[in-house]
C-alpha cells in the first residue's frame, strides 16, 4: 500500500503527534486521532480517488489497481479471503446486514454485554440474550444448524475476550469493530469491523461474508451488491495503511501493554482504593474499565481533561449518554464513578504516571468535598 504516496509515512507532526490533540498530552480514549502513517497519504488519496474505478481511463484504471492493492492488505491483516470483502460507508450498518442476512428458523443468541447496535438490529425478533458473569464471560450453547449466534471478539468497555465459539453448529456473526486483532473463528459466518478502531479514518467499515448462499440481503436492492453505494475509496486507502501500522505496533508492544495493565490495577487498588474492576486480568490489555466510589464520574473526566488527560466513562449521567452502562449492569458490577482506559502503542510510563497521579488527587479531592 506504499505506492500510493511519496516520503516517509510519517506524519509532518513528528511521531508524538498522535498523542497530542490541543491541550491534551496523552489520550487513553476508545477514539484517538487517525494514525499519523494515514493521515501522511490521505490527502494524496483524495486526489488519486476521485475516479471511477469501473471505467478504463488512466486514472480509473490507476484507483482500482490501488483499490485491488487495499483488499489484499486488509485480507492479510484481517486473516480473511480478499472475495469476501465489502466496503460500508456507515460501518453500523454492518449490524444490520450481519444479524438480518441471515434468517433462522432456529434461534437468534448474543450475549448481554453485546453492543446496543447489535441488540437493536436484532430488536424485531426474540433473540436470546446470554447471562454473563462478573468476569463478564458467558457460555456459548451448542446451537443447530438452523441457528444464530452473535459475539463480540473483544469487549469495547472491558476488554474481556469471546470465549471459543469453534463448536456452535449455526450461523456466527463476529463483531470485530472494537479490536482488528480478535481471534475470528474458523467457522465464522460474517465478520464487520470498523476503521476507527485501528485508528484509521472515520466513515469506513468492513463487513465480510464467508459463504453467501446462506445469506440474504435484508436492504431493498436491484442487484447482487452486498452493499449499497460504496465506501470513499481515498479512506479505503487510508484505512489499509493505517491497519497495516497498526497491527506492527501492537504486536511488538504487546508486552509493554500488558505490564502497563497490571501497574495500573495495582496502583489504583492500593493507592486509591474502593474500586471495582470490571475488566478481567485475562482481557485485552489495552482496554481497562474501573468504578470508584463515592466518585462523580462525569467530573472526574471533565476534571482530568483539564490537566491534560483524555479518557471515557461508562457512567450514568455523563454527556451524551444519560443511561449507566449496559455492560457493567449485565455483569453486576458498579455502574457509577466509572472510568474506561485504551492504552495504545505510543503510551509511555510517563503517560502512565501522570495519568495515575491526577487520578488519585482528583478521587480524594472529590471524596473530601461534602
Amino acid at each position: 500500500m506504499g505506492k500510493v504516496y511519496r516520503g516517509n509515512s510519517r506524519s509532518a507532526l513528528g511521531e508524538g503527534s498522535v498523542r497530542t490533540m490541543g491541550s491534551v498530552t496523552a489520550i487513553f480514549t476508545a477514539e484517538n486521532r487517525i494514525h499519523p502513517a494515514a493521515e501522511a497519504i490521505l490527502q494524496e488519496a483524495i486526489t488519486q480517488g476521485w475516479s471511477d474505478p469501473t471505467k478504463l481511463h488512466h486514472s480509473s484504471r490507476r484507483l482500482g489497481q490501488l483499490l485491488s492493492e487495499a483488499h489484499a492488505s486488509f485480507s492479510r491483516s484481517l486473516q480473511i479471503p480478499a472475495e469476501s470483502i465489502h466496503f460500508l460507508g456507515e460501518p453500523t450498518l454492518g449490524f444490520h446486514l450481519g444479524a438480518n442476512g441471515f434468517t433462522p428458523s432456529g434461534e437468534t443468541y448474543l450475549p448481554a454485554t453485546s453492543r446496543q447496535e447489535a441488540f437493536a438490529a436484532t430488536s424485531s425478533r426474540q433473540a436470546q440474550t446470554l447471562p454473563v458473569d462478573l468476569q463478564g464471560e458467558w457460555v456459548i450453547p451448542a446451537g443447530e444448524r438452523e441457528d444464530l449466534l452473535i459475539i463480540q471478539t473483544v469487549n469495547l468497555e472491558t476488554g474481556a475476550i469471546c470465549p471459543d465459539a469453534s463448536h456452535f453448529q449455526g450461523d456466527l456473526f463476529v463483531d470485530s469493530t472494537s479490536d482488528p486483532l480478535g481471534k475470528i473463528p474458523e467457522n465464522w459466518s460474517a465478520a464487520l469491523w470498523d476503521s476507527v478502531s485501528w485508528q484509521g479514518p472515520r466513515g469506513l467499515g468492513i463487513f465480510a461474508l464467508k459463504d453467501h448462499t446462506r445469506w440474504t440481503n435484508p436492504l431493498p436492492h436491484n442487484d447482487h451488491r452486498v452493499v449499497p453505494g460504496g465506501a470513499n475509496p481515498a479512506l479505503v486507502i487510508a484505512s489499509a495503511v493505517a491497519l497495516e501500522a497498526s497491527i506492527a505496533e501492537r504486536r511488538t508492544s504487546q508486552d509493554n501493554l500488558q505490564e502497563f495493565n497490571t501497574y495500573i490495577r495495582t496502583y489504583i487498588t492500593s493507592e486509591i482504593g474502593d474500586v471495582d474492576i470490571a475488566s478481567p486480568i485475562s482481557g485485552a490489555p489495552h482496554l481497562l474499565s474501573f468504578s470508584f466510589l463515592y466518585v462523580q464520574a462525569e467530573q472526574l473526566v471533565d476534571d482530568m481533561e483539564k490537566r491534560g488527560f483524555s479518557i471515557d466513562s461508562g457512567s450514568a449521567c455523563i454527556s451524551a449518554n444519560i443511561e449507566a452502562s449496559h455492560v457493567l449492569a449485565a455483569m453486576g458490577r458498579l455502574t457509577h464513578g466509572n472510568i474506561r482506559l485504551r492504552l495504545y502503542p505510543s503510551t509511555t510510563r510517563e503517560d502512565i504516571e501522570g495519568l495515575l497521579k491526577n487520578l488519585k488527587d482528583l478521587v480524594e479531592e472529590q471524596r473530601r468535598s461534602p
